[in-house]
């Protein structure tokens, strides 16, 4: 059976949809992924959702290294298979995973050698939380190079029109996290009752299964994997080529992790518990991003493949496409988080004091859902086109604003639903500018007269 779908001929959206379908539901994995987490761990207690919220701000910082490498990688490769050039769309390929492989384990060292000082940075109240939060840290982030390559091998994959290997991979992936979590968690049959720590371990279990699977795959694979030689001298002009279109994606990633850790350290001068709020209630709200974020790397894929191949007129029609579907589940999602705050957040926490701050951050952020995808596809877009420093001028700047929002409606009568107001605001005016800029970008570059 054919897994890669032809992005350069045949009919839009159904080979859009064909590709972005598993891609989308790998992105809903890896969001299940975190939310299994979440529910088990919320059965120790507010204090241990707070431990792994902050411990994996760490997780979530490290990703804008990973990013450098896959957008640059995924993009690259994608050009020049519409291009028509597979051994450098090859080469491109051995360089990301090269990179991605050195950073990851050098991320790891620095993670294990300042877990305290790093976790000391939020301020936390319990002394147990503060173990716990370094426990957790230790294990994800010191194995961070196991999660740097599912990622670089997922664009990869991706960028060659088969969106079916990662979803197989994750979806097994998901399984033994299932499985696992409870057990390592809670200690069934012969394992000990390692609380966090089993989460952490679970977590790490899962990412190693997925990766040895998306490497069977790529054995097997017939249109990029094929040409890359893992002997071929280290190619520094390629990656010159790959940093330059993944610094401004990942600058964007690490920025916006960093201005989120200062967000979680304001938010923590409400307790532990509003910490615990801030974390699952975005695994909430990933239902959304995630999705996005899904139809972002299938539109990113077909937009590079196009533009490689000058096809102006089916990148036009591409971007199109998927913001009619993402419009759709950004209005679904926005529903949700709004009419249904509450048997949402008790999925996670049960606690009746903890219940009314997560309900209020669910209701506040979901006014924002449709934006916030508007913004991740386009980035995509953006991004197939090789033009990434847009969406970071405008993530970066508004991102940042959050800040000295937070810190001003946070000292009105709104206390912490003002830190949550300053993210849905800046969420809303990144969507409104980002699409309107590529809008006008697309009327400027590729006007609608051009011919393939």
């Amino acid at each position: 059976m054919r897994q890669n779908v032809n992005l350069l001929e045949g009919r839009i959206l159904p080979s859009l949809v064909k590709l972005a379908l598993p891609i989308t539901a790998t992105s809903l994995i890896q969001m299940a992924y975190n939310l299994t987490d979440m529910i088990w761990i919320g059965r120790l207690g507010s204090g241990a959702v707070a431990a792994v919220g902050a411990a994996g701000m760490y997780s979530w910082l490290a990703n804008g290294l990973a990013v450098l490498c896959r957008m640059g990688g995924q993009v690259k490769a994608a050009q020049s298979l519409g291009a028509g050039m597979p051994q450098e769309a090859g080469r491109y390929a051995r360089t990301a995973l090269s990179m991605g492989a050195f950073l990851g384990i050098l991320y790891g060292i620095l993670s294990l050698a300042l877990h305290d000082p790093l976790i000391g940075f939020f301020q936390l109240n319990s002394p147990q939380v503060v173990e716990d939060a370094k426990l957790y840290m230790m294990v994800t982030c010191g194995a961070i190079v196991v999660n740097y390559l599912n990622q670089i091998m997922t664009g990869l994959l991706t960028a060659s029109g088969n969106g079916t290997a990662p979803f197989l991979a994750t979806t097994t992936g998901l399984i033994v996290n299932i499985v696992m979590d409870p057990v390592l968690i809670f200690g069934i049959g012969p394992f000990p009752r390692w609380g966090v720590l089993g989460a952490a371990l679970a977590t790490v279990l899962a990412q190693v299964i997925v990766l040895g699977i998306m490497v069977f795959f790529a054995r097997r694979d017939g249109v990029l994997f094929c040409h890359i030689r893992l002997r071929e001298r280290f190619r520094w002009d390629y990656c010159g080529h790959i940093v330059r279109i993944g610094l401004p994606s990942a600058c964007q990633n690490m920025i916006f992790s960093g201005i989120s850790m200062v967000i979680a350290r304001i938010v923590a001068g409400w307790g532990d518990a509003a910490v615990a709020v801030q974390k699952v209630g975005s695994q909430i709200e990933s239902i959304s991003w995630m999705a996005a974020d899904g139809f972002s790397a299938a539109i990113n894929a077909f937009t590079a493949q196009n533009h490689g191949a000058g096809s102006r007129e089916r990148v036009r029609k591409g971007y199109f496409s998927a913001l009619r579907i993402v419009v759709l589940w950004g209005i679904l999602t926005t529903l949700l988080l709004v009419v249904l705050p509450e048997p949402l957040f008790q999925i996670f926490i049960t606690e009746e004091d903890v219940i009314p701050m997560g309900v209020d951050y669910l209701r506040i952020l979901g006014y924002s859902q449709l934006f916030m995808c508007l913004e991740i596809t386009t980035e995509g877009a953006f991004a197939g086109l090789g033009k990434t420093l847009p969406p970071s001028v405008v993530s970066i700047l508004f991102t940042s604003a959050r800040i000295p929002m937070a810190i001003l409606l946070a000292a009105t009568a709104l206390g912490l639903n003002g830190i949550w107001w300053s993210l849905s605001l800046s969420s809303i005016v990144k969507g409104l500018i980002l699409i309107v800029w590529f809008l006008l970008y697309l009327k400027k570059y590729f006007p609608k007269s051009a011919k393939n």
